[in-house]
């Protein structure tokens, strides 16, 4: 994944200086109403020498070509897809062995009390596999897990849901095969995230909750809309992706069931 001049041979070109790869990803699917939010979460990205991928949804890439570090990240478009339809196709995890941990995450994080460095030196610290970052709830406004909320009295506390997740490279091979191909909004998924940690998932999964984000819960690809004047198209729009998310939530669930049934090897780790 690393980017490459065409006509340049030197030793920069070559890339033998290992120490200066990136050891993160950070991968989002985003569209140009969010420029100056993914504009911030970048920068703190690239600032610590982390890669950046941007799956543009909505086919606008020249918009960004003005941000100084557009030439640094790598752009993939494809017009209204979402992050889990990018992921299965472009985050392979053979293509991804090269970094140690893949950010997933969505365009509306406020990451202003977060640093990526600090944040990894404690998924390692603890021993994690899968993360995500605390919700601050006194600014997030689109909280789908209580759980999620950050304790202000811990270091990290255990669950991940879809939003922010982050993985360490073992936990991303397990993953990225949990996603189904045409199941494209990921519904269902953090519910079994669990069974990728390497290990128990009481241990190897958790929220670190001293660096945290802010979900601002604005809509894009069919997420609810917190304004009163949304218009009517963009709400019937909303309204029928999220039916089709549903849908697709009780298909993930019939084909991991069938799974369960037809594997007579297998046998359910966390089955109490």
């Amino acid at each position: 994944m690393y980017l490459r001049p065409l006509w340049d041979d030197s030793a920069a070109a070559t890339h033998k200086n290992k120490n200066d790869d990136p050891s993160a990803l950070l991968a989002m699917a985003v569209g140009i109403s969010q420029i100056k939010n993914v504009d911030t979460m970048a920068r703190k990205f690239l600032k610590e020498n982390y890669a950046v991928m941007l799956f543009h949804y909505d086919g606008n890439v020249d918009g960004w070509r003005h941000l100084e570090w557009s030439d640094k990240a790598i752009h993939i478009l494809a017009h209204n897809q979402t992050k889990w339809w990018f992921a299965k196709r472009f985050l392979h995890p053979d293509v991804m062995a090269i970094y140690d941990f893949i950010f997933l995450w969505d365009e509306d994080l406020g990451v202003d009390n977060f640093n990526p460095r600090r944040y990894l030196d404690i998924m390692v610290s603890e021993g994690l596999e899968i993360t995500q970052p605390a919700l601050d709830p006194d600014l997030s406004t689109d909280i789908h897990h209580r759980i999620t909320i950050r304790n202000k009295l811990s270091k990290v506390h255990r669950w991940v849901e879809g939003m922010a997740p982050v993985f360490s490279r073992a936990a991303w091979k397990c993953v990225w095969h949990l996603i189904q191909n045409d199941l494209i909004h990921g519904w269902g998924l953090d519910m079994k995230l669990g069974y990728c940690a390497q290990g128990d998932r009481t241990e190897k999964v958790g929220v670190i909750d001293s660096e945290y984000v802010v979900h601002q819960g604005i809509p894009s690809l069919g997420g609810p809309s917190l304004s009163s004047k949304t218009p009517r198209r963009s709400l019937d729009l909303r309204t029928h992706i999220r039916r089709q998310s549903s849908a697709e939530l009780e298909k993930f669930k019939e084909r991991w069931n069938r799974a369960v049934r037809e594997d007579e090897g297998w046998r359910d780790p966390f089955e109490s």
